[in-house]
């Protein structure tokens, strides 16, 4: 076995790979760079060396730094973890030739396999279904076009190096065709220095399931069941599940049987996984192979009861498989969701900034939580936003989808937007629950974006009883500590007024022990619970039940937040409440004359110039962040007065671009 490894990642799944070598006794290198200085994985592995700047193609990419860093470290192999260079065979061979093992699959099978092009020609002369679709490389919009309309609409354009949701587009028209494939095309050479794209068919009605595979130097090969990856928003993943509702046993034999031959096919070793579109008649199509860690392994880990990490560095150290494919079972169930730092009430913009704040929920039966990031922490604009994976594990499904809710209660973020709100809401959306999901879910449920009416709290009344709580326990706080003043004595009332925007509710309060019994309009709430001024969560007992509350004082009020919603809630005494309803409103600015940058990130280009006439559609400018292209477009006919920025600036978010007449 391994003495020490490298891990050629960052971020949360770095993490997750130090933490299995140092349960096996192995010691880590971490890399890293400017930017990631005091990054958690760094502060955790035995050693950490320096690559580069802070773009990743200065230092997370470039290989040669990285062999360096595992040479001159005394470490024996590399664990590429996902994304960056995991996916690379002149990376893979880099490793070999320089006499160290490479945790993951051979050269030759991810060359094999990361050409989506080539690999959808293999994986059919293997007697893998496939989607029908033009693989070879496409020269031009034109032609794209020209392919689009023989295969027939809807397609998909996409980058035949891609990965992550980049370089991906759907075509519906001509005009799509030509827009998508330009997006695409820049995506994958921005994102994989390979702006190939290829196009095919898009499965109407489609989920996106994929099958965990596991081989080793010896040809045993397994798979491990299934995962359910169909909520996705622009193709990037959001929440997965193993196994799929969607699935029975008959359907799970059959993809296995596939993925495991593809797999066979090209000699494969290590994890890997086969991912699958399905239709509506329960047909499955093959859609690529990722010869990597998946974002989503923990789900198969809780099910399966394996760790694939551990599984993956003992391949790599030589071991065989210490189980056959009878042997796998697969028992509960497993859900992920992804926080990310995203503003889901601006169309899911990236937030980037310090986490001021940052607490996670506390360790509980059926509760992970995968993160590469603590309080203090950066989250940059050169890498992926992720926060943290939580992952969740139940006898069944809905116990799964239960502890998921509650946790993500637990969360208390603060210093970039993050996407918690959202993912509440998925869970509890009637298709989610039924489990009739698509990967054009998020697109059908939320047309017109993410907006805080799409989470609706069950009970508004109890945010008031929170608030109330809250408010109670600051009062009788403040009065004991003015009481201790000569002629300062106050006495705290029991009857106030809640108010939320123009809603009013009566609230009484009583005290008892342990807490309060407090009746808002005709509905009682007996809160239990230690809490006091100054903590962000309210953990208590509601109604005999465990339940936890985010916290914060306002000017005037409370913003209590719960399963996704938020209210900002004054508590006033009653004739405060009269003088408050008859205070003026401020009204908010008029910003409809200007193009302002929803996200921060880079100007890649201005479509129009100043005193030109510009119809409501008509693209005026495209901003890069995260690798992803952002194409913006006018929302109103207008004639452009002034550019205020130029292809190349860097923009803040809300900064101006264009400003109309």
């Amino acid at each position: 076995m391994f003495k020490k490894i490298l891990i050629a990642n960052r971020g949360e799944i770095a993490c997750r790979v130090i933490a299995t070598a140092r349960r096996m006794g192995i010691a880590t290198v971490a890399v890293y760079s400017e930017a990631d200085a005091d990054a958690r994985h760094v502060r955790q592995a035995d050693e950490a060396v320096l690559i580069g700047p802070p773009p990743s193609a200065q230092s997370y990419l470039v290989a040669d730094k990285i062999i360096r860093a595992a040479k001159d470290t005394g470490a024996e192999a590399i664990h590429p973890g996902y994304g960056f260079l995991s996916e690379k065979a002149e990376f893979a061979r880099a490793v070999e030739k320089a006499g160290l093992a490479f945790i993951g699959p051979a050269p030759d099978a991810i060359a094999a396999m990361g050409d989506k092009i080539e690999s959808k020609k293999l994986a059919k002369k293997a007697g893998v279904s496939t989607i029908p679709g033009h693989m070879d490389v496409i020269a031009d919009a034109a032609e794209a076009v020209k392919i689009a309309r023989r295969i027939g609409y809807p397609v998909m354009i996409k980058a035949s190096a891609g990965g992550g949701g980049k370089g991906m587009r759907v075509a519906r028209s001509d005009a799509e065709a030509k827009d998508g494939f330009r997006s695409a095309v820049n995506e994958a050479r921005s994102s994989f220095g390979d702006d190939r794209v290829f196009i095919e068919k898009f499965i109407e009605q489609p989920r996106h399931i994929e099958i965990q595979v596991l081989g080793d130097s010896f040809g045993n090969l397994v798979h491990l069941g299934e995962r359910e990856c169909s909520i996705q928003r622009r193709n990037q993943k959001v929440i997965e599940e193993a196994p799929s509702v969607y699935v029975d046993a008959k359907m799970r034999k059959a993809m296995g049987e596939q993925a495991v031959a593809l797999a066979k096919a090209v000699g494969y070793r290590s994890a890997g996984t086969v991912e699958f579109v399905v239709g509506a008649q329960h047909d499955f199509y093959f859609l690529e192979m990722n010869t990597r860690l998946q974002v989503e392994h923990p789900v198969t880990e809780l099910v399966t009861g394996l760790d694939l990490v551990e599984l993956m560095i003992r391949i790599a150290a030589g071991e065989k498989l210490p189980f056959a494919q009878k042997d796998v079972k697969l028992e509960g169930w497993a859900i992920e969701a992804r926080v990310y730092a995203e503003d889901p009430f601006r169309n899911f913009l990236p937030s980037i900034g310090r986490l001021t704040h940052y607490r996670q929920p506390e360790p509980a039966e059926g509760v992970r939580i995968d993160t590469g990031v603590y309080e203090g922490a950066e989250i940059s604009m050169f890498y992926d936003p992720m926060i943290a994976k939580l992952v969740t594990y139940g006898s069944n499904r809905a116990e799964a989808a239960a502890r998921m809710r509650g946790a993500l209660d637990e969360f208390y973020i603060r210093g970039v937007s993050h996407n918690i709100a959202f993912l509440s809401a998925l869970l509890t959306h009637p298709r989610f629950v039924k489990g009739e999901l698509t990967t054009g879910l998020v697109g059908e449920e939320y047309p017109s974006g993410f907006h805080p009416a799409d989470v609706p709290h069950e009970d508004p009344h109890m945010l008031a009883a929170a608030a109330a709580f809250v408010h109670q326990r600051t009062a009788e706080r403040e009065a004991a500590i003015s009481g201790q003043l000569p002629l300062h004595g106050r006495k705290v009332p029991n009857e106030w007024v809640a108010m939320a925007g123009p809603v009013r509710c009566a609230v009484t309060v009583a005290p008892t022990a342990g807490g309060f019994d407090i009746a808002v309009q005709d509905k009682s709430y007996a809160i239990r619970s230690a809490w006091q001024p100054g903590n962000p969560l309210l953990r208590c007992s509601l109604n005999g039940k465990p339940a936890c509350l985010e916290v914060e004082r306002l000017a005037l009020g409370y913003r209590i937040a719960h399963g996704g919603a938020q209210a900002d809630i004054k508590i006033l005494t009653p004739q405060a409440a009269a003088l408050d309803a008859v205070m003026p409103v401020k009204e908010t600015p008029d910003l409809s004359k200007y193009l302002l940058s929803p996200m921060p990130g880079l100007l890649v280009s201005v479509a129009v110039t100043e005193g030109q006439e510009v119809r409501v559609g008509e693209e005026l400018a495209v901003v890069e962040a995260m690798k992803m292209e952002n194409i913006l477009r006018a929302e109103r006919d207008g004639v452009v007065a002034t550019i205020h920025a130029k292809a190349g600036d860097s923009l803040a978010v809300d900064q101006k671009i264009l400003e109309f007449t």
